[in-house]
């Protein structure tokens, strides 16, 4: 996945002036002129009543998607999330869950809804006689990208507080925090990482790669948090208002072939797997959310991007797209839906088999052991699966470092990210993160013995067929 944790929070994916409406999945708007259909239609009684539990609505409020009223509305957003999280294992007993927080609704609705799992969980563990089966535990994980926008200290400071304050509220069910500078990532030993992360930055000129590569950053920020502190699972806020926008984006930058990975429920391709558990629900939905139930959200300053980038194209242009069809990115997602997932999207049945309700059991993971033990080469950037075109590209360079990077990356990073000139490249190789070099060295050692192991099988097949002559 190229995406991060934040996903559903960058300031393209948010449209607080326009939240759509229209088919089945997107929220009606509040407009004068609805507030007065409404109330021309209260007297009759039956056009007031809730759509879903027939109740009418109390004075001054409002039906808030398709006819529901608010309670029915966070229920039918809930069913959806518990819906994505049971019949594809996200969570279970013995898990230890990092939730990605960003401030922004998609993270914070997120945090919302696993607390609430866990609080219920807490509560039939207490009612149980035999407690047989553990609660999963619950972290929340914050990357500052300050150093990539300009936030002065004193707000800085306040934010954090403010996240604090948020996760202590979530009670029962202690819950660790965990604020990390994305510059962490880049740090080695007594090493600078913000001087290492600014000259890395630095190096990228186009304004895409550059974005790519901080989206990059963050979701190797929040691994890092993960394997140090024990997680198993790590689940962002991504929706399907920014998976719309990345199917576009993908496509754009020529990553077609990799595109199924990222569009999936579970990504397992990291050392934590990613699971996105909102990721039927759009970006208007979970805003109205946090608008009814008080869920506080964040308003941080964004990252600097080009007007020029492709992602900031593709939003634009996504954007007038809702205006003239609000469905349009659940048709986009629905569209990439029909794509073959990869092996890695799936998590393995015989580990979490067990931990699913039994009517679910026939629905879950049934593949071949052949196609889920296929192995997977991914770019050392953006983790997309490379193509076969790249992998016969990769094999038939020489092994030099340098050499070694370049094709270890997919068409699109190597275009977008590296530097063209072989002084600057390898400049920008040698302040890479050390989990960057040492999947890449790892790599290499792999296919040298793969090279070996090829060239003796024909050895011993030159040697038969002289035996034979």
């Amino acid at each position: 996945m190229a995406s991060c944790g934040s996903a559903c929070d960058q300031s393209h994916c948010r449209r607080p002036d326009d939240s759509g409406g229209a088919e089945e999945d997107v929220p009606e708007r509040f407009s004068a002129s609805r507030d007065s259909d409404t109330s021309k239609t209260a007297g009759d009684g039956d056009l007031a009543r809730c759509s879903k539990c027939g109740e009418e609505p109390k004075a001054g409020t409002h039906r808030v998607l398709n006819g529901m009223c608010a309670s029915c509305f966070r229920s039918y957003l809930y069913g959806k999330f518990k819906l994505a999280v049971s019949t594809n294992a996200m969570i279970s007993p013995t898990d230890k869950i990092l939730v990605a927080f960003s401030g922004g609704p998609g993270s914070r609705v997120a945090l919302q809804f696993v607390h609430e799992m866990q609080k219920k969980s807490l509560e039939s563990w207490d009612a149980s006689k035999s407690q047989s089966l553990p609660v999963f535990g619950v972290g929340v994980a914050f990357v500052d990208e300050s150093i990539s926008s300009v936030i002065p200290s004193p707000e800085l400071g306040r934010i954090f507080k403010h996240i604090k304050l948020i996760v202590s509220s979530l009670v029962p069910g202690h819950k660790d925090l965990h604020i990390a500078p994305i510059e962490d990532v880049c740090s080695m030993g007594s090493d600078d990482g913000t001087t290492r992360l600014n000259k890395l930055l630095n190096s990228v000129s186009d304004a895409t790669g550059k974005e790519d590569f901080l989206d990059h950053l963050c979701i190797l920020s929040l691994q890092k948090i993960a394997l140090d502190n024990g997680y198993t699972k790590l689940v962002v806020g991504s929706c399907s208002s920014t998976i719309a926008r990345h199917v576009i984006s993908a496509t754009v930058k020529g990553q077609g072939y990799s595109l199924p990975a990222d569009v999936q429920y579970v990504d397992a391709r990291w050392e934590v797997p990613v699971v996105l558990p909102l990721r039927d629900c759009l970006t208007d939905e979970l805003s109205l959310l946090c608008q009814l139930d008080g869920l506080e959200t964040l308003q941080l300053s964004k990252r600097p991007s080009s007007s020029n980038s492709i992602n900031s194209l593709v939003s634009s242009f996504i954007s007038r797209l809702q205006d003239d069809n609000p469905a349009r990115e659940r048709t986009i997602v629905r569209t990439a839906e029909k794509l073959k997932p990869f092996g890695f999207n799936k998590f393995v049945e015989n580990k979490y088999h067990e931990f699913i309700p039994s009517r679910l059991r026939c629905k879950f993971q049934n593949t071949n052991n052949g196609e889920s033990d296929l192995a997977e080469v991914f770019c050392t950037f953006c983790m997309s699966p490379l193509s076969e075109s790249e992998l016969h590209d990769m094999h038939g360079k020489s092994q030099t470092l340098v050499d070694t990077f370049t094709a270890a990356c997919c068409q699109s990073c190597s275009f977008q990210i590296l530097p063209k000139e072989s002084e600057s490249l390898q400049h920008f190789l040698s302040f890479l993160p050390q989990s960057m070099t040492r999947k890449v060295a790892d790599s290499t050692l792999e296919q040298s013995l793969l090279r070996e192991m090829i060239d003796d099988c024909l050895l011993v097949d030159d040697d038969a067929d002289g035996d034979r002559t």
